[in-house]
């Protein structure tokens, strides 16, 4: 989109103002602006980092309180200045990074923890506190965080209420809607919305806090987040399964499910080509006896080492009994369950090394989930632009498909030798539009962000964008948070 004239663009005096915020040490300006950086420190911050998306931002704000962002945030809104809120900087839809000369405000300086509850198991922190980190730190009074991603050593819980993240711990503890109990918001105004509730139940009127989860940075910036943190659990077990076909995959979820309900905590999926490219890449080994179609990875999380043992044991048998997997392996010990989580974890950053990566994270019912991916390598294949099993000489090298059988969630992941629009024009809109000839969702979450803002009508009816506009027009009347985002 082109630059909105309504925005002011920044001059030596804004530049000024800001230094009379924040210590000098937490600015970046570049000499355009009277400031010292070079362009390069900016990078990092300017482009995502699949280098997709980049922004021409000339200011770096890494404010180190509330008060400071508030302060920022009044004086931008008052001068019609559009920010663009940052956390880590992992999102994979253009959304944390500016679109044209936005001031990037960082919260990677807001990265205390508040305080922690071992009794409740609630932990209140800055937004800018990294996701391992915390994990690190309840892990240490044996408790877990409720979400957990590839991403973890990286992004910031702040980032991750503000797009609502999923992760492999979704099907057991569920949305960051219901373990996220409180936020400390900044509106664009400055106004500071103090709703850091440590209360699991509080049923007084509108639950503000709800709007913000998911919001991008685009009502305000979240700057301290309540969360509640589930007990760590005593008994782990990891298996990894050689899985026919995707049919079995599905059959396997089930007997899962029936056989291990209350102990099951993640069942991932994942295809032939990425765990070539994770292979590859990561040098792991395959913990199978030979190479199958499809990978299922099974985590069980319990309080009972010999119960748990049992009843995966069981699973296991009935799965290669029933002939529904062909092969397995289970973990002996931490070592062996911190390697095969690797295998899954490492798909993303694999299939970054093997080529420019298309990514399409979309919600599918989970009978079809797997169908949209041989339906787009059919269309570039007819395009003459992709041929299985070969990586070298065509324009894509693979097409392929991991995720959360559980959510309902799948990474459709296109790896091509460069990002061009004959490649991007065989599968945009489609894939847009086969997610929503089957009821699903363009995004399952990664957010909208820049990527899909303009598709958002395949997910949502006319009715209910309107009225997101108006909510989006409430907060931020002069539209500069993440302008040109979301809505």
């Amino acid at each position: 989109p082109a630059r909105s004239t309504a925005f002011k663009k920044l001059t030596e005096s804004d530049l000024r103002h800001f230094k009379s915020i924040l210590p000098a040490e937490t600015i970046l300006a570049t000499p355009e602006l009277g400031g010292t950086a070079d362009p390069i420190e900016l990078e990092g911050f300017n482009a995502d980092w699949l280098n997709k998306y980049r922004g021409d931002s000339q200011l770096v704000l890494r404010p180190k309180t509330t008060k400071e962002v508030s302060e920022i945030l009044k004086y931008c809104n008052d001068q019609g200045i559009a920010v663009v809120p940052q956390g880590g900087n992992t999102g994979l839809v253009g959304g944390s990074v500016p679109v044209h000369d936005e001031v990037v405000l960082s919260l990677r300086n807001m990265n205390k923890i508040r305080s922690y509850d071992e009794l409740s198991g609630i932990l209140v922190c800055d937004a800018g506190c990294v996701l391992e980190e915390l994990g690190n730190y309840v892990g240490e009074r044996d408790h877990i965080m409720p979400l957990d991603l590839g991403a973890k050593g990286s992004c910031h819980i702040g980032g991750n209420v503000a797009t609502n993240a999923g992760g492999i711990r979704f099907l057991r503890y569920g949305t960051l809607h219901g373990s996220v109990l409180g936020l400390e918001v900044v509106l664009p105004d400055g106004t500071i919305l103090d709703n850091m509730s440590t209360l699991r139940k509080d049923n007084t009127g509108y639950d503000l806090k709800q709007l913000f989860i998911g919001s991008e940075g685009s009502l305000g910036i979240i700057t301290g987040v309540s969360i509640a943190t589930p007990q760590k659990p005593s008994s782990v077990n990891v298996a990894v399964l050689g899985v026919p076909s995707y049919e079995n995959v599905q059959q396997a979820f089930k007997l899962a499910r029936r056989r291990c309900g209350e102990i099951l905590s993640a069942y991932e999926f994942w295809d032939a080509s990425c765990m070539g490219a994770v292979l590859k890449h990561h040098e792991l080994k395959n913990p199978l006896s030979s190479d199958f179609p499809f990978y299922v990875l099974i985590e069980t999380s319990g309080s009972n080492k010999d119960h748990d043992d049992e009843k995966l044991g069981a699973l296991l048998e009935e799965l290669m009994e029933e002939g529904i997997v062909e092969d397995g392996a289970l973990a002996q010990d931490e070592a062996q369950i911190s390697r095969m989580w690797s295998m899954r974890e490492g798909i993303p950053e694999s299939l970054g090394k093997t080529g420019a990566t298309y990514k399409y994270d979309v919600s599918i019912p989970i009978p079809v989930l797997y169908d949209v991916v041989g339906d787009i390598a059919e269309r570039l294949e007819q395009a003459s632009l992709f041929k299985p099993g070969e990586q070298s000489g065509n324009p894509v090298k693979l097409v392929c498909g991991y995720g959360h059988i559980g959510d309902g969630n799948l990474h459709l992941n296109v790896v091509a030798e460069k990002f061009e629009d004959r490649v991007t024009s065989i599968f945009e809109p489609f894939v847009y539009e086969w997610v929503a000839s089957h009821r699903g969702s363009i995004s399952a979450e990664h957010g909208v962000g820049l990527m899909k803002r303009d598709y958002l009508g395949y997910s949502k009816t006319p009715e209910m964008i309107d009225y997101m506009k108006r909510i989006k027009n409430l907060f931020d009347p002069k539209g500069i948070l993440n302008p040109y985002k979301v809505v």
